[in-house]
């Protein structure tokens, strides 16, 4: 896939169907493959924003807020009011801009509660133990079943474990905000392997996913294209997903997908932002402490992986 350049956003508008139904604007970002979202309240204007990207530039090492600053002019353009600032789990191929979103908008932001233990995992492999606390980092920790406000529309969170221990979707009128489980149907479905993620669960959050109701529309965390296709998608409907995802569709043997989603695992690199990016993602999208030159410093673990 040629991944067009961040300087010329990709942007789609998925328009509410009516009443319960949000607007829903997909920003891609190209660097990552990963897709930044606005769910709106048509009525009220209130919104969520989701999964936005600080961008991290691995070759010098220089971080940036060119991919924020697009889903913020969104915002001023079509004039809404930022409520939420949401993550469905802590990012491994790109840092979030969830800190710097709070300091823009002064919405607050929030996870799902078991990033906890996701920062468990991580304090062990980077030697660093008490250096994250999400508790501390995040104005709410969300629990499987929490209810959020969007103006006059409602957002559910449900857990949906496997990518990571504790990635959470989105479930917002006849939106679902599906993050790193499904691709678009013609990709499949995405990677188990990192600590804590687990293929089994991927494949039982994947299937609460499937079933809910079959119009409604899916927006997933990342597009990377095809062999046959060049141009990036973010969205289908469970009916799309059930019928041709080449990976789960209706009929699919579960034993059969789970030897063919760790097979593949095996052969992946790291993203190349990981080992950097979940040092900042643990702590909402801050920086570690500065160091007495003030300048902030990470810390990779050596013949870890």
């Amino acid at each position: 896939m040629t991944r067009p350049p961040l300087e010329q956003p990709v942007l789609r508008h998925s328009p509410s169907s009516g009443a319960g139904s949000p607007d829903v604007w997909g920003i891609y970002e190209p660097d990552t493959g990963s897709i930044q979202y606005v769910c709106a309240d048509p009525e009220s204007r209130q919104a969520a924003l989701i999964d936005v990207v600080l961008n991290l530039d691995p070759k010098h090492w220089r971080l940036s807020t060119r991919s924020m600053d697009q889903v913020l002019d969104l915002v001023e353009r079509e004039r809404l009011a930022v409520c939420w600032v949401l993550d469905t789990h802590p990012h491994a191929d790109h840092v979030m801009a969830s800190a710097r979103l709070k300091a823009a908008t002064g919405a607050p932001t929030a996870i799902g509660a078991k990033v906890r233990e996701i920062a468990a995992i991580w304090e062990t492999i980077y030697n660093l133990p008490g250096a994250f606390a999400p508790e501390n980092d995040f104005d709410r920790l969300l629990e499987p079943g929490e209810r959020l406000s969007i103006g006059n529309l409602e957002m559910r969170v449900m857990l949906s474990p496997g990518h990571t221990l504790g990635s959470v979707t989105y479930v917002c009128g006849d939106a679902a905000f599906t993050h790193d489980t499904l691709m678009q149907p013609d990709a499949g479905t995405a990677r188990a392997d990192f600590p804590g993620g687990d293929a089994a669960r991927l494949w039982d959050s994947i299937q609460q996913i499937l079933a809910l109701p079959p119009d409604t529309r899916l927006f997933v965390g990342h597009d990377y294209g095809t062999d046959e296709r060049e141009e990036p998608r973010w969205e289908g409907t469970v009916a799309e997903h059930r019928d041709r995802n080449i990976h789960v569709r209706d009929g699919t043997d579960r034993e059969e997908w789970l030897g063919k989603r760790k097979a593949r695992d095996e052969t992946l690199a790291l993203p190349d932002r990981m080992l950097a990016a979940l040092q900042i993602n643990l702590r909402g999208g801050r920086l570690p402490p500065a160091e007495e030159d003030g300048r902030h410093y990470l810390k990779l673990p050596l013949d870890r992986f």
